[in-house]
């Protein structure tokens, strides 16, 4: 064979973010996965394992370990995708170049703090994906918070690997087992994620380089895109949060205010998720790590994660948004997740803003931004009918929905606020019971 022949028969074949050989059962369901632009464009052909049933792939493209942004293209009925709309999707992203250069020290030493209950199948694959890692010096500590049985700790004694510690936070709240996990973290930067991701073998490495650039950064966050969209439920999450989509690398201070983030510090959702974040070490613990009176497993049901992210800017450090750090996340699937997670995002507002309130240092920097604050959490009350959820499915392309979800979306803006409304309370309850 010529190299000519070579050239004009490569196949490039991609494998999902988050593999299953189970055909989807919704016809809007899309492929994910990532790809790499230079050698998706020198391919002939780019084929997708385990596609069979989804007639659309959502590409996360990178150049080299950059993200240059997502395109969504066709799938055909042999897992291929369509070259003649590949190629001039890929070619219309956005040019990378290169990161800036590193003139700090290195953080050596990584801990990894994953807090989980009851949910050994998804453990076992997060831990696994997290051991993957091409950054060599690192340690896994997997928190099992409040346990109900002893799943999670067979799995840890099932992988056997001396890089991963089992550490039992019998106290409930996600808040509680970041903190027993970061109290015994022996590395220089503690990173943090949630059982169900899956992370790119890249991850730790681009955390610590966003470290090693910025001496003054003591939190970096990642990009956390969907792993899976099989479902209307997961389409629906995916359009709804913004750290999926947060592709832009930024360092953020207090003393240099972005000019597009008018409620800055308290920019919910532009610094990322707990999904995906990271802190020095001694200054987290000098922060006093997470506040246990919010977060999962609380009254105030979230909120842990905006809340130290003010702190950090509060305290003089930055934050870092790496979006080369990726971790692919599992959005819950059912319906019945949707109401659960608008009840748990206006609770958790609710709460933090109450926090923000009670301090007299947030409180002056909440009331200069009150009449923008107010303006957003009006909003959660707006648009609560079909037509929201029908602009949704116009925007990724026209994705089937039937009538049972629309109607399962109706009013989620509205009991989200209504939730928000009731966040002081449930804050006083949680300082009440940290005690």
């Amino acid at each position: 064979m010529t190299d000519q022949q070579a050239t004009t028969t490569r196949v490039l074949t991609l494998t999902p973010a988050m593999p299953s050989t189970a055909a989807p059962a919704w016809a809007g369901a899309a492929w994910v996965g990532a790809v790499d632009r230079r050698e998706a464009l020198a391919a002939s052909a780019v084929s997708l394992a385990d596609a069979d049933g989804f007639r659309r792939a959502r590409l996360l493209v990178r150049d080299g370990p950059e993200v240059a942004g997502f395109v969504d293209v066709a799938v055909d009925g042999a897992g291929a995708v369509d070259p003649a709309e590949l190629g001039p999707a890929l070619r219309a992203l956005r040019a990378t170049g290169l990161p800036p250069a590193a003139t700090g020290t290195p953080v050596g030493r990584m801990s990894v703090v994953i807090g989980t209950r009851d949910r050994p199948e998804a453990l076992r694959r997060c831990v696994r994906s997290v051991l993957a890692s091409d950054h060599d010096d690192l340690e896994v500590l997997v928190v099992d918070n409040a346990p109900s049985t002893s799943a999670t700790r067979d799995v840890v004694a099932a992988l056997g690997d001396p890089r991963v510690r089992y550490v039992l936070e019998a106290r409930p709240g996600v808040s509680r087992a970041r903190n027993a996990g970061l109290a015994l973290a022996a590395g220089a930067v503690v990173a943090f994620v949630d059982d169900d991701v899956v992370v790119d073998r890249s991850w730790l490495a681009a955390l610590a380089d966003a470290y090693a650039r910025d001496a003054d950064v003591v939190c970096v966050t990642g990009l956390v895109p969907s792993g899976e969209l099989r479902t209307p439920t997961q389409r629906y999450f995916d359009e709804r949060v913004t750290w999926a989509r947060n592709t832009d690398r930024r360092v953020f201070r207090t003393s240099a205010p972005p000019a597009d983030l008018p409620l800055f510090p308290f920019s919910v959702g532009a610094f990322g998720t707990g999904a995906n974040m990271s802190l020095r070490r001694t200054a987290a613990l000098a922060l006093g790590g997470f506040d246990v009176a919010l977060g999962p497993g609380t009254p105030a049901r979230a909120g842990e994660d905006p809340d130290l992210f003010t702190r950090v800017l509060f305290s003089g450090g930055a934050l870092a948004v790496e979006p080369s750090a990726i971790v692919w996340h599992e959005h819950r699937s059912d319906r019945a997740a949707l109401r659960s997670q608008a009840l748990g995002y206006g609770t958790g507002l609710g709460a933090w803003v109450t926090k923000l309130v009670l301090r007299p240092r947030t409180a002056v920097a909440v009331l200069r931004r009150a009449v923008g604050a107010l303006r957003q959490l009006g909003a959660l009350g707006q648009g609560t009918g079909p037509d929201q959820v029908s602009a949704a499915v116009d925007a990724v392309g026209g994705w089937p929905v039937d009538e049972e979800f629309r109607a399962a979306t109706v009013g989620l803006k509205r009991v989200e606020l209504v939730a928000a409304l009731g966040g002081p309370w449930r804050y006083v309850v949680g300082r009440l019971r940290r005690r």
